[in-house]
């Protein structure tokens, strides 16, 4: 039973690892008045105690175990570079913690398949924090296109690029890490396609490498049995626009840069003029507001005894595990381990 079952308790959160990404998610909880983040974990007790005096975060642990066995708390946030998703997640569902890991929600689809698996046999709530499929406008724009408001869809692009440069040491080109641009950024592009069209048919893909044999530029080629194309691009070596459009049979939607938390986008469609829509509740911190709507969904699932989200299934994680898995074995990424 979830502390927050009864519809007025808090959920407890458990924040699992210190950098970035951990520091803005903690930033969006605590707007939520539903949601207390009741203890912080990482490998170095003083990393995590620098972390919960940030935040006002009442317990902190120098080990991931130490946080998996606490039964105060209703849900684990993993933010660990993707490489040690399999082990945190995995740590945290024995222990019979609900889980939320970031993306890409592990290294690859064998990963992901063990653990779904734990999670069905613990009973346990996993999710993948794409936060992209939590987005209201997202899911408006899913709406329109599942009503035909562009016809049949024949072409998605999306790209997303970030300049850098990192240097041979950063954990961007560290292929025990599981660095390069596909599993942080590539992610992004691969799951709009999945959200639009589901597992693609085909799959081609090049990529320029780095020294350290992980992918520092990929362009992705998704094809449909139906006729549709996705073309998709990730980089840790240019600034891309960071936009994306779906382009139908009647008309096409454009989203502008940030397209995976977006605050508008436009619809165009033959013979009427533009269409803008626009997030009703927009702060100075839009990707916080994306994450935001992430947590509530998480919590909403955990106070109706769900064990999965039906806005980030499971069964969508894994296919976009084995198309990112499909895409690393044609530019010839390859990671420690595997």
């Amino acid at each position: 039973m979830v502390h927050g079952a009864n519809g007025d308790d808090k959920i407890r959160w458990g924040i699992l690892a210190t950098g970035g990404i951990a520091a803005t998610f903690t930033e969006a909880l605590l707007t939520l008045p539903d949601a207390e983040v009741a203890a912080v974990a990482s490998r170095s007790i003083g990393s995590a105690e620098t972390f919960a005096d940030r935040y006002g975060i009442p317990r902190a642990y120098g080990s991931w175990a130490e946080l998996a066995q606490d039964d105060s708390l209703d849900v684990v946030y993993v933010a660990t570079p993707h490489s040690a998703h399999r082990a945190a997640a995995g740590l945290c569902l024995e222990a019979g913690r609900a889980v939320l890991c970031e993306k890409a929600f592990t290294v690859n689809s064998r990963e992901a398949g063990e653990l779904t698996v734990l999670a069905a046999d613990r009973r346990s709530f996993l999710m993948e924090a794409m936060w992209m499929y939590c987005n209201p406008l997202i899911l408006r724009m899913l709406d329109l296109v599942r009503d035909g408001a562009i016809g049949d869809i024949r072409a998605i692009h999306a790209d997303f690029g970030i300049a850098g440069p990192f240097t041979a040491d950063h954990r961007l080109r560290d292929p025990a890490l599981a660095g390069g641009a596909l599993l942080d950024l590539g992610v992004y592009p691969v799951s709009f396609a999945h959200l639009l069209l589901g597992e693609p048919d085909t799959v081609q893909a090049t990529a320029h490498l780095t020294p350290e044999g992980v992918d520092d530029t990929t362009g992705i080629v998704l094809g449909w049995d139906g006729g549709a194309l996705a073309l998709l691009s990730c980089s840790i070596s240019s600034d891309a626009p960071v936009t994306a459009s779906v382009t139908g049979t009647t008309g096409r939607i454009e989203i502008p840069h940030g397209f995976f938390y977006p605050d508008r986008f436009t619809l165009h469609r033959s013979g009427h003029d533009p269409e803008e829509f626009r997030l009703a509740d927009v702060t100075a911190v839009p990707e916080r507001d994306s994450l935001r709507h992430e947590a509530a969904e998480v919590m909403r699932c955990l106070r109706a005894g769900e064990t999965e989200s039906p806005l980030v299934p499971l069964a969508g994680s894994l296919a976009v595990m084995r198309t990112l898995d499909a895409v690393r074995e044609r530019i010839g990424v390859r990671y420690p381990g595997e």
